[in-house]
């Protein structure tokens, strides 16, 4: 992947969320549905400047697998894949 973050954003690649019902019917992430709401991180950004002119390190970082907010990234394609674009501060929790 050529792609590298500046300030405070982030690349993500979407998780394929399977759904299954209550009575084990598995329904595929190719049925129709709302935007991912989780990503794991493959790009960091080296963070933001402040206002004194220091740069702020991010706390995510690459392998992090975190849930943003749903119309928050932005879709870009590389080399045929497909990834998101977010900035640090829409994303709202790390899943450990």
């Amino acid at each position: 992947m050529n792609l590298r973050p500046i300030t405070d954003h982030l690349v993500l690649k979407t998780i394929d969320q399977e759904t299954t019902t209550a009575s084990g019917i598995i329904i595929p992430e190719t049925v129709d549905k709302e935007r991912p709401e989780k990503g794991k991180v493959v790009a960091v950004g080296p963070g933001r400047v402040s206002d004194q002119g220091t740069r702020l390190p991010l706390e995510i970082k690459v392998g992090d697998t975190v849930v943003f907010k749903k119309y928050a990234p932005d879709e870009v394609k590389i080399d045929g894949e497909k990834y998101l674009v977010i900035k640090a501060d829409d994303v709202m929790a790390v899943i450990e």
